[in-house]
This record gives structure tokens, C-alpha cells and sequence, in this order.
């Protein structure tokens, strides 16, 4: 299949936009927080709340929780669900894996231009002057660190959905035996 047929097919799966949608849901949860409180603090996930060099930010917490979901998990999804469309088979594990990860990596790429872009426009916060809207280009190793280990959302997720709607199951087959 060509690539242009694949990519098609990428947008057409139900799955891919269940983790785009919930991934840019996931990341601008935090964004509507800040905005309306007048805050960039978010106290429960600020830590460790100091800014460690220039490399690791003071919401790291918040950061890694946002970016595991977007761009890392829904890139893994994208570059599974395109390699798959691409090469017509079920992918083993290592090649699921492996495309997981070029897509996340993709993702984060995109995303950290368009991060780049925005914070050389030096659009600062209404709220919080000197505060850049966009991350700084300091940030961008850890998010590329986030993006690996976050190919493993999605299994972590589908084994939690599992187990729920396993016991789910268990325990309306209990009561309507009652």
C-alpha cells in the first residue's frame, strides 16, 4: 500500500482520533486551569516547583502526565496504526513497538516546532508577565524522553480497560444470579 493510501486509512481509524481527541483533551486541561484561575501554578501538579538547570521544568509532574497522553501516546497510536495500514499485516510486537515509537517521536518533533514557532513570537500571558505562552527550547530533550517511555501508554491503558470491564463483567453476572 502507498504511503498516501496508508496515511488515508490512519485518519479513517476510529482509534487514532479516540487517542488524538483524548490526548489534546488531556493536554489543554492544565491550559484551562491556568487560565482560569490567573495562575501558572497548579498546585497539585507543580513539582517539584523550582526549575532544576534549565532542562527540567518546575512542573515536571504535570508535564509528564500531559505529554505520556499528547503528543507521545496519541504519535505511538498514529505511527502503529500507519505501519500497520502500510505494510497490510498484523504487526508482531517488536515492529509494533517500533513504529509506536516512531510516531511518538514523529509527533513530539511536530509538536516542538510548532512549540519553537510560538515561543519566538514571545506571546506572553495576560495574566503573568514574562511568562511565554510556548515552551522553551530548554524543555524539548525531556519531552523526547517522555515520548519514548509514553509507547507504552496504550498498552498500559488497554490492560487497565481490560481488567476493569473483565471485573465489570464478573460482578454483573454475581448480581443477577442473586
Amino acid at each position: 500500500m502507498s504511503i498516501r493510501f496508508a496515511f488515508a486509512a490512519m485518519l479513517k481509524s476510529k482509534r487514532f482520533w479516540i487517542w488524538m481527541i483524548t490526548g489534546i483533551i488531556i493536554y489543554l486541561i492544565p491550559v484551562t486551569i491556568r487560565y482560569t484561575t490567573g495562575s501558572i501554578i497548579i498546585p497539585f501538579l507543580n513539582w517539584p516547583g523550582y526549575w532544576i538547570d534549565h532542562f527540567i521544568p518546575g512542573n515536571l509532574s504535570e508535564k509528564m502526565l500531559v505529554n505520556m497522553f499528547f503528543p507521545g501516546a496519541a504519535g505511538a497510536i498514529a505511527g502503529e496504526v500507519f505501519v500497520g495500514h502500510q505494510l497490510k499485516r498484523f504487526l508482531t510486537v517488536k515492529m509494533k513497538y517500533l513504529s509506536r515509537f516512531a510516531g511518538a517521536m514523529f509527533f513530539v518533533s511536530a509538536w516542538s516546532l510548532f512549540q519553537f514557532l510560538g515561543y519566538q513570537l514571545a506571546i506572553y500571558m495576560p495574566f503573568s508577565p514574562g511568562s511565554n505562552l510556548f515552551e522553551s527550547y530548554f524543555v524539548y530533550p525531556i519531552n523526547y524522553v517522555i515520548a519514548a517511555c509514553s509507547i507504552f501508554t496504550p498498552t498500559i491503558i488497554y490492560a487497565i480497560k481490560k481488567r476493569y470491564s473483565k471485573n465489570s463483567k464478573k460482578q454483573n453476572s454475581q448480581i443477577f444470579m442473586i
